[in-house]
């Protein structure tokens, strides 16, 4: 592991706003070629939450630091959640909307438990709860459960909040075993070692296989590609 380890300086910052129990949530995913998006949303008790050795954002984790700590973070949380949105969405409805699926799925299993008060998303775009704009989620999935709190974004947020940095890794553990098991459906894509991403190898079986049901059909698949990794439609947000 490198770098410093990640605290809860900013999540107990929310105590002095009345709030009790926050969300840290991360996805996975976004850039690959292949499989879904997965969200993972970890919420925990201002009140009494201690900080957790050994977590950092699952890109800074070997698989099997990664695998050891999920348990622990299960039992550390107040209540978490991990959701999908399947390549076949992501091409029905674009990646930000997809993110939105999968992370209202994360929601709704958490706050099965708890309800946060608050939520910190990694990055700079609340595509969590975002606005709605006209007839954006028209003809689309409508999610009987969706984030009702307050999102606030924090760049790094993955890197400084330990929430976050633990929802991260619920999120990849999850996710790349659903990449291993599809590679066993759909054998010569290499997703076991690559999880779907945009592999130079990845890329090359695209060329002799063709697409699978579980690749995203709107973004640039094969090999002869002018930017790596980049959707070719993001239709619907």
């Amino acid at each position: 592991m490198t770098g410093k380890a990640p605290t809860l300086r900013y999540e107990r910052s929310f105590l002095a706003e009345g709030h009790r129990f926050l969300a840290g949530c991360d996805e996975v995913g976004r850039g690959a070629l292949a499989g879904p998006v997965t969200v993972g949303l970890v919420v925990i008790d201002l009140a009494s939450a201690k900080g957790l050795r050994g977590v950092r954002d699952s890109k800074l984790l070997r698989p099997p630091e990664r695998e050891a700590l999920v348990p622990r973070i299960q039992r550390w949380a107040a209540a978490y959640g991990v959701g999908h949105a399947t390549a076949a969405e992501i091409d029905a409805v674009g990646l930000m909307a997809a993110l939105r699926f999968a992370g209202n799925r994360a929601w709704a299993e958490a706050t099965r438990e708890v309800r946060p008060d608050a939520v910190i998303l990694d990055g700079n775009h609340n595509w969590l709860a975002p606005v709605p704009q006209g007839s954006l989620f028209d003809d689309v999935e409508t999610l009987e459960v969706s984030c009702d709190a307050p999102v606030h974004t924090r760049i790094k947020a993955d890197l400084q909040c330990l929430s976050v940095a633990a929802a991260s890794v619920l999120a990849k553990v999850e996710r790349d075993r659903l990449m291993v098991g599809f590679a066993q459906e759909y054998p010569g894509y290499g997703w076991e070692i690559n999880k779907g991403y945009a592999t130079a190898s990845h890329r090359a079986a695209i060329d002799g296989l063709g697409p699978s049901s579980e690749h995203r059909r709107t973004w640039r698949l094969g090999s002869a590609v002018a930017e790596p990794g980049m959707p070719a439609v993001e239709s619907g947000g």
